[in-house]
């Protein structure tokens, strides 16, 4: 039993080390490739995981052969076009200037059921909205409006927003985000003196951050045996 906890665990780390290497793609934004390494592994980390009688080197070792196989093909998919093609394919525009493709569809194996389903799963309710629609090679597919149902943008209004940046967390859960403070030039005496506005101390904020126009905004972590 334990001997199995322990496979268990190690393969399991094997595993998420692996796929960490790999990258950081969701499931729905695989290329075929990469989901059928993605099941391979999942599969041969399984067997040694169960039967204590396959030696566990059995297991990390074509893992490992398939993370290299992973890492040579998508070298190969981004250094030559011809290969991305045949392995990741091409997207398929499905809906061209306001028509729907019947010939896309057949080829894709496309119902209008499930292709008004990924519309409305883009917020698109009327089909009709719609000037284009391309089926990505990850099984995504991406919506172009048609110019008179688009949102609004500043734009248009000849209209340009201050810049904004990124906000920054300085404190999470009581901890202060020093490489953060680094990033937009600030110290640990400067951070108190932000927080002591709010009446406590950074170890007391379950969060605090920093925004592109300077504007902090912060949260005190509940008290134990507050409002009991």
């Amino acid at each position: 039993m334990l001997v199995t906890l322990i496979r268990t665990i190690f393969l399991y780390i094997i595993v998420l080390i692996v796929m960490r290497f790999m990258g950081k793609r969701e499931i729905g934004q695989l290329q075929p490739f990469e989901l059928a390494i993605s099941i391979m592994i999942a599969d041969l980390a399984s067997i040694p995981m169960s039967d204590t009688g396959i030696p566990i080197w059995n297991g990390i070792t074509p893992i490992l052969g398939l993370l290299v196989m992973h890492l040579l093909i998508s070298i190969m998919n981004m250094k030559s076009m011809r290969i991305r093609e045949i392995l990741c394919g091409k997207p398929t525009i499905l809906i061209y200037r306001g028509k729907i493709d019947e010939k896309a569809l057949i080829k894709e194996r496309f119902t209008l059921n499930e292709l008004q389903e990924r519309l409305r799963g883009n917020n698109i309710v009327n089909i009709g909205d719609v000037e284009y629609a391309i089926l990505e090679t990850s099984g995504q597919i991406t919506v172009i409006q048609k110019p008179n149902k688009r949102n609004t943008t500043p734009e248009d209004f000849n209209i340009m927003p201050d810049y904004e940046g990124i906000p920054y967390d300085l404190v999470v859960d009581g901890r202060i985000m020093t490489e953060n403070l680094k990033q937009i030039g600030k110290d640990e005496n400067w951070l108190k003196k932000q927080v002591e506005k709010f009446n406590i101390k950074p170890q007391e904020a379950l969060i605090v951050t920093y925004d592109g126009k300077g504007q902090i905004f912060c949260q005190e972590k509940n008290k134990k045996g507050k409002g009991a």
